[in-house]
Parts: C-alpha cells; sequence; structure tokens
C-alpha cells in the first residue's frame, strides 16, 4: 500500500510560457497540420463543445485558402479555421469575411497568438448584425509547461456569439437520455422512412443502428455508394436554416465541371419531377447533386408520410439513375487518361 505525499507551498511547481515561434516556426508548415490531428483538434472542439473533424487543409474558398475547413458533427455544418501565430491582422479580418460570404452557412474561428481590441470588437460586431447562419470565433492560443514537461497548447475564447452559452447544450453523446427534442424527432422521422422503404422492399437501405441515427443527426447516409458517390438524406428542421426535406449525392474527387457537364447531356432531368442542383463542394474537389422538397415542413409531423414517401421515391430514383452513368463516366475518364 503506498502512501500519498503532499507538497508543502515551497515545493509547488511554476507555469512557464512557452514563445509559439519555438514549437510551431510557420503556421502553413507547422502549426496547421499539428491542428488538423484528430488528437490535436479535439483539444480546440473542447474549448468551443463543439465535435469537430478535419475535412481539408488549404482549401480553397473564392480568392484564398482556408488553413483548416473542418465539419461540426454535432450537426454537420462547416467550419472554417484561419490561424495566425502573431497579433491579429486586417488581411485576415477580410479573408474571413469573404469565407463567410463563400460558403453562406458557416462557423469561422479565428485563432491567434493575440487579438487586438479593434479585431475584437470586430468579431462582436459581426455576431450582432449577421443570423444565425454564421457565427465567429476568436480564440487566443498559448502554450504551457511546469519544468522540464512538453509544452501544453490552451485555447482561450476571447469572441463568441451571444447565444453561445445557451447553444453550448446541444450536444449529443450518443446515448438516449443526452439526446435533444430535436434529435429524438430527426431518430422518430428515420425511423418512418426506414419501415417505409422495408414494407416497399426498397433496394435503398439505411443504416438505423449507425452514429448518424443513434445521434440523432438531421442527416443519414443510405446505402447507395457506388462510382465514388455518397448518397445522403437530409431533413433540415432547425429554424436558424431553410427548412426543407432533400437528397444530396457527393462525387468525390472529380472535376464539377466534367460530371456536370457530362450528367446535363444524359437528360436525367427527366426522371425527376423537382429541378436538380448541380454544385461543386467546398474546396472544389468533387460535385454534389441536390434534389430538395421545399414546400415541406419537417416541423409538422402530420404531414411526415408525405415527406416519407417523397424521400423514398427520391432516394429511389438516385440509385436507379446515377450509379449506371457514373460508372460509364468513369470508364470514359479512364480510357481518356490512358
Amino acid at each position: 500500500m503506498t502512501t500519498a505525499t503532499t507538497a508543502t507551498p515551497n515545493e509547488l511547481a511554476r507555469l512557464e510560457r512557452v514563445d509559439l515561434r519555438s514549437v510551431w516556426t510557420t503556421e502553413a508548415q507547422d502549426f496547421t497540420p499539428w491542428l488538423a490531428q484528430p488528437e490535436n483538434l479535439a483539444v480546440l472542439s473542447a474549448a468551443l463543445n463543439m465535435e469537430l473533424e478535419t475535412a481539408g487543409q488549404e482549401e480553397r474558398v473564392g480568392p484564398f485558402r482556408a488553413d483548416l475547413l473542418c465539419r461540426d458533427l454535432q450537426d454537420d455544418s462547416w467550419v472554417l479555421i484561419e490561424n495566425q501565430l502573431e497579433r491579429t491582422d486586417h488581411n485576415h479580418l477580410g479573408q474571413l469575411l469573404t469565407y463567410a460570404a463563400g460558403l453562406q452557412t458557416v462557423t469561422i474561428i479565428w485563432v491567434a497568438q493575440t487579438f487586438t481590441d479593434e479585431h475584437r470588437a470586430a468579431l462582436d460586431w459581426l455576431n450582432e448584425i449577421t443570423d444565425d447562419s454564421f457565427r465567429f470565433f476568436g480564440l487566443e492560443i498559448e502554450l504551457w509547461r511546469i519544468g522540464d514537461s512538453p509544452a501544453a497548447p490552451k485555447f482561450n475564447i476571447v469572441a463568441k456569439p451571444n447565444d453561445w452559452t445557451r447553444s453550448t447544450g446541444r450536444a449529443v453523446k450518443g446515448g438516449s437520455g443526452s439526446l435533444t427534442a430535436v434529435n429524438l424527432q430527426n431518430q422518430r422521422f428515420w425511423q418512418q422512412l426506414d419501415a417505409y422503404l422495408t414494407a416497399q422492399n426498397s433496394p435503398v437501405k439505411i443504416p438505423m443502428q449507425g452514429r448518424h441515427f443513434r445521434q440523432g443527426r438531421h442527416y443519414i447516409k443510405t446505402s447507395i455508394r457506388e462510382s465514388g458517390c455518397e448518397v445522403e438524406a437530409f431533413r433540415m428542421a432547425a429554424k436558424t436554416r431553410p427548412q426543407n426535406i432533400h437528397i444530396k449525392m457527393t462525387v468525390s474527387d472529380t472535376s464539377h465541371d466534367a460530371i456536370n457537364a457530362w450528367l446535363q447531356q444524359q437528360n436525367i432531368q427527366s426522371e425527376f419531377a423537382e429541378t436538380l442542383q448541380f454544385r461543386p463542394t467546398v474546396g472544389g474537389k468533387g460535385s454534389v447533386v441536390i434534389l430538395s422538397n421545399d414546400h415541406a415542413d419537417p416541423n409538422d409531423e402530420s404531414d411526415w408520410p408525405n415527406q416519407v414517401e417523397w424521400m423514398a421515391n427520391a432516394l429511389e430514383k438516385f440509385a436507379r439513375v446515377f450509379p449506371p452513368l457514373l460508372q460509364e463516366f468513369t470508364a470514359q475518364e479512364f480510357a481518356a487518361g490512358e
């Protein structure tokens, strides 16, 4: 049996501040790759009560390249991180505004060694004048060590949205006891969709034991995963963004212009009653096809049978129409590259 020893006040160690540049020489080559690692991004996530996952580094948004593009897995929203290992400046503030304009719905996190009063006030002002589609955070990063221990990072929030204290309670851990009313509503809707697909003996399946269903997220992945595509179903019920239900197909690592032109030539619009939307992915390394039902109100549970039927029919059309075309497109691209 060991006996715990109690240190006297004179024996307590002292925290020592560490210069950022002594650990990360440059932002692009050292700090950003370090922050992109899951175990390091988790430190920032904890400070903000988010669940961030890296989607890309040096992603192009308009005329600039964003340091880090992430997703908040709690609500599948885009989170853009811009880094400075020095005092904040006007150039980076201008870039942040460009990113907000380009992404339209996004959380922007500005990490710097020191925030000037002017830039802190600018973020506070942006949070006041923009709607809930945008959230601006300012964080100062510090490094500390005790004695000869490795340096440890610490993020301090210096600017945040006015309602962030209330909204941080939205985190979902996956157990039914920790799900919000919105999460539980999402689960009920996906259960109805799954039951409808099963009753129709549909070839489309949704993973009812997967993380997205267990955590009650507003979107769910499907079994349509062929020729480099992924198809997801969305129900946008939050008051802070346009409310609808829609299907989104993402084709990764493919030129948006090339796949868009190819699909347009196939006259696939005739298969769908609603208009298909073709967009590049954020970062421009792929393409997305979206089919929306903008007349559906996901919060109206009396209309869910109609919404479930629409979504099931749309998913089956995606499964029937797109995989053969994408396979043909991929074969032509491969042949052209030989």
